[in-house]
């Protein structure tokens, strides 16, 4: 056997690579639009919302529709954000992946189409399981992520993310008054919780990603006025979110909420105040994962209490 034929025969025993099968590629690209890990996220601090009501009672498929509806509408919202931002999703290596970005999928009406029918089929889900007050509040929040923040404010204020973050507290709202619509104080506060923690959660990203924003023409905090003075900002922030976190302990939470509270808390402060010290890359990306870790701490110590009651 010649040297030709006997690479033949060794490569004929070594086992192809499987070919990525197109359909579930194309399956795969389509649900990235959807921003499903946030979305998952928002559902989660919807459930949190139901669970922090007192003596609330509510059947096992009405939770499940008000979950998947509050998901399908920050799907929608989520979608829509990166339809809109497609060009300057380009500018950014953090987002020129994205299917609208890189031109993977084609922008067109009837993207628009789909995510209207799912905003819609959510809204009714969300109504005809539980009430119309939770309803609402879905769809609330997802016209305030969509148009609110996405269309009116992101390219027009550093402070678009503060009225923006409003979508996660209407999650909150939507839940609790799915089991009740006459909202308590513990929904209001965990509403407010939710609505003070988006600021420094994002623009602790958004100080690790300055130079992306700038480039861009986006003008978030740390563009406008610096990584200094934005750390600083982030920090009083989240003083501030810290201690309205503490507020629902007065009004009725259990004990392992406030657990949740003073641990998630302290290391969301550790990791801003090293922020402020040394406003780098590696600190805003380790105080952004330090939000991340308060809010599923928060959501896990109302989760604890509502199995306690």
């Amino acid at each position: 056997m010649n040297h030709a034929e006997s690479s033949l025969a060794s490569s004929s025993l070594i086992t192809p690579t499987p070919a990525v099968c197109p359909v579930h590629s194309r399956w795969r690209l389509v649900l990235s639009i959807f921003k499903l890990r946030i979305g998952v996220l928002i559902m989660l601090t919807a459930l949190a919302g139901m669970a922090i009501v007192p003596n609330g009672v509510v059947a096992s498929w009405q939770t499940l529709v008000l979950a998947l509806s509050v998901l399908m509408a920050s799907a929608c919202a989520g979608a829509f954000n990166q339809y809109v931002e497609a060009d300057s999703d380009r500018l950014m290596a953090r987002t020129r992946g994205r299917a609208f970005a890189s031109g993977a999928l084609q922008r067109g009406p009837r993207w628009l189409v789909l995510m209207l029918g799912m905003l819609i089929l959510a809204v009714a889900a969300a109504g005809l399981a539980t009430n119309w007050a939770a309803a609402l509040f879905v769809l609330l929040g997802a016209l305030t992520y969509a148009f609110v923040y996405t269309v009116w404010l992101k390219r027009r204020t550093p402070w678009n993310i503060v009225i923006g973050g409003a979508a996660g507290s209407f999650a909150v709202l939507a839940g609790a008054a799915a089991v009740d619509p006459q909202l308590g104080p513990q929904a209001w506060l965990l509403a407010l919780v939710l609505l003070l923690w988006t600021p420094p959660h994002f623009w602790s990203l958004a100080i690790a990603n300055r130079d992306q924003y700038a480039a861009a023409g986006v003008p978030m905090l740390p563009v406008v006025v610096g990584p200094e003075r934005a750390a600083r900002t982030v920090h009083w922030c989240t003083l501030l979110l810290v201690a309205v976190t503490l507020l629902p302990l007065g009004v009725g939470a259990g004990w392992a909420y406030g657990v949740a509270a003073v641990i998630g808390g302290v290391n969301f402060l550790r990791k801003t105040s090293a922020l402020v010290r040394e406003p780098v890359r590696a600190r805003a990306m380790a105080a952004f994962f330090a939000s991340m870790v308060q809010l599923s701490v928060l959501i896990l110590g109302v989760w604890i209490d509502a199995a306690l009651r």
